[in-house]
């Protein structure tokens, strides 16, 4: 509905429509107004986990960062002591060989 046609509307009407009219506009801005406040507590509480989540996100990567430097360093000692390098299979060792089945 248009602006003027709803000030017509307002000016030729009668005492009951009008006060129809306003009980329905309150309704309409309360109703509009929890929406708002409902909207605004939602993205609080997504701001709130994104922090969180940037907080858990930080605090991981520096424990990677951490054991990255240990592994170079251990890297590092196990060249200088002359053994395997870091990520190398240690050599097998033969174990107990399975006996031979018997009878066939």
């Amino acid at each position: 509905m248009e602006e003027e046609e709803y000030a017509r509307l307002v000016m030729e009407s009668e005492p009951e429509w009008l006060r129809s009219e306003i009980k329905r506009l309150f309704q309409e801005l309360g109703e509009t107004t929890r929406e708002k406040i409902q909207a605004a507590e939602y993205g609080l509480a997504v701001l709130e986990e994104k922090q969180q989540l940037k907080q858990q996100y930080e605090e991981l990567e520096l424990e990677y960062e951490t054991i990255r430097t240990e592994m170079e360093q251990l890297k590092e000692v196990r060249r200088r002591r002359g053994g395997p390098a870091a990520g190398a299979r240690p050599a097998e060792r033969p174990g107990p060989q399975p006996e031979p089945a018997c009878c066939g």
